[in-house]
């Protein structure tokens, strides 16, 4: 999929009216959960195979502590995924007192990375006194021979004033270099939704409040801000009424152009989403059931998709090119629509 997404410059967040502003751009869907419903649906984020193998637990003092994330079982180049992830962690979670730039260098360079790449943080790099990030998903946003981007999505909570955890998120692009003995973290580039829109078409405000359909932070806001394209709303609903699915990536935190091209990705544009996991299923798993996977890509298309990617290259389709697959589409199905 598409390449460099362009660093954001930083965002400072206020913690003065923390709670109503982040909470505005990150719950999942109001007065809904924020992972699908239904017998098959997952009761955390953590509960698949490339996940963390543990639901967040609480300190003394409520404060979230999620489990480092893990990558499960049929990933390829494991190792690529968790030194992305390990560098994000690194950078958005700190325990009371280690806020600032300066810690997040030495964390970093405690991963014997790169400490500098701590000042590409953004958002993650809140002014706040604690900080706990968990990692719903690390999806390849390109895999080649000697380069990758890994897209982790993930969640932060963040101290307000009164010590209370405030829930936002993110995902960032993570770029690497192959290297020996592990790949090298080159470049981050934070997701950058931009402000909620004053009002939001039909589609728009469905897809928010269907429960089958679960949003992570950044895609929540990448809606809200007006910027999807009623196409992929609509096809994400229309998929609602079969499975009950999660989105790793709508527009934002995603590469700019389809990685190791110069083609425009259909991402950016809003024309475009990514579900990782289907009906509990992480698409990535091998005991998930390839036919599932499948119906869901043919059903994809059927919404309207002329470019459907996943694990495997399917016969058929509208096009002599509708359906395709590569490594980088190995853990994720890909649903590209037409402006």
């Amino acid at each position: 999929m598409p390449a460099p997404s362009l660093p954001p410059g930083r965002r400072t967040l206020l913690l003065a009216g923390l709670g109503s502003a982040l909470a505005a751009c990150s719950s999942g869907h109001p007065s809904t959960p924020t992972r699908p419903s239904g017998p098959n649906s997952p009761n955390s984020p953590n509960s698949s195979p490339s996940t963390s193998t543990s639901t967040s637990t609480s300190t003394s003092s409520a404060f979230p502590a999620p489990a480092a994330w893990q990558p499960g079982p049929g990933e390829l180049q494991p190792d690529v995924k968790l030194r992305a992830v390990q560098v994000v962690e690194a950078i958005g979670g700190w325990p009371p007192g280690g806020q600032g730039v300066a810690a997040a260098r030495q964390r970093v360079a405690a991963l014997g990375a790169d400490p500098g790449l701590a000042d590409q943080g953004g958002a993650l790099l809140a002014d706040a006194p604690q900080a706990a990030l968990e990692v719903v998903y690390a999806q390849y946003g390109g895999l080649l021979t000697d380069s990758a981007s890994v897209l982790v999505v993930c969640r932060q909570w963040l101290a307000g004033p009164d010590g209370a955890p405030v829930s936002t998120g993110s995902t960032v692009d993570v770029r690497l270099s192959s290297a020996a003995p592990r790949w090298e973290v080159t470049a981050l580039h934070p997701a950058d939704p931009g402000s909620a829109a004053a009002a939001l078409s039909d589609p728009a405000t469905r897809v928010l409040a269907q429960p089958r359909i679960a949003l992570p932070p950044a895609a929540v806001a990448d809606v809200r801000s007006g910027q999807v394209h009623d196409a992929a709303l609509a096809a994400m609903l229309a998929l609602a009424g079969t499975y009950a699915f999660e989105v790793s990536v709508v527009r934002s935190g995603h590469p700019l152009l389809v990685f190791g091209t110069d083609r425009p990705s259909d991402h950016p544009q809003g024309r475009a989403f990514d579900t990782w996991r289907i009906d509990g299923r992480a698409v990535v798993d091998p005991a998930t059931p390839a036919d599932l996977v499948d119906s869901f890509m043919r059903a994809a298309a059927a919404a309207g998709s002329y470019n459907v990617g996943g694990p495997r290259l399917l016969p058929g389709g509208a096009t002599a090119n509708q359906f395709f697959s590569d490594a980088t589409h190995h853990d994720h199905v890909h649903a590209g629509f037409r402006g």
